[in-house]
């Protein structure tokens, strides 16, 4: 946390990510600082990197994309030319919104929203027409029962 990080940037940090479109004086009066010092604030977090974007939320379901998909990757390739290679082809797919390369029995976790299982097997073949991928599984989630992009400040 930067070093002048105070409660009033805890719950600015708060209301802005329940609804950063509000206007500064909805998030000043929701804060307790007038309209200027809460402006004030929001470039100040921006210029430390603490607010790094402003995003619109949109509904997957009304977008055609259903289905949500973990998909676990296991590989026998370590080195650092195939990990810049997989991060690449990654990005080509508008329907991976995750990846990660974790600890433990997984090398990789992607996650993926797709229209449907068909949608998942067509992303499944284009990305290992792209590189070549040593074991893969799929998970699909059944059920959301919490999802936010809100980070506990």
């Amino acid at each position: 946390m930067p070093e002048n990080f105070d409660d009033y940037d805890r719950r600015l940090l708060t209301e802005l990510q329940r609804d950063a479109g509000r206007p500064v004086e909805a998030l000043a009066d929701a804060i307790g600082l007038s309209r200027n010092a809460t402006w004030r604030r929001i470039r100040r977090l921006e210029e430390q990197g603490v607010v790094t974007g402003r995003v619109a939320l949109v509904d997957p379901e009304k977008l055609g994309l259903g289905l949500t998909v973990f998909i676990s990757v296991r590989t026998d390739r370590h080195d650092a030319a195939w990990a810049e290679d997989l991060t690449k082809a990654l990005k080509a797919f508008p329907q991976i919104i995750g990846a990660y390369r974790t600890s433990g029995d997984l090398d990789y976790l992607i996650h993926a929203r797709v229209p449907d299982v068909k949608g998942y097997d067509d992303l499944y073949r284009a990305l290992i027409k792209r590189i070549p991928l040593k074991d893969v599984s799929a998970s699909f989630v059944m059920e959301e029962m919490i999802e936010t992009t809100a980070l506990p400040v």
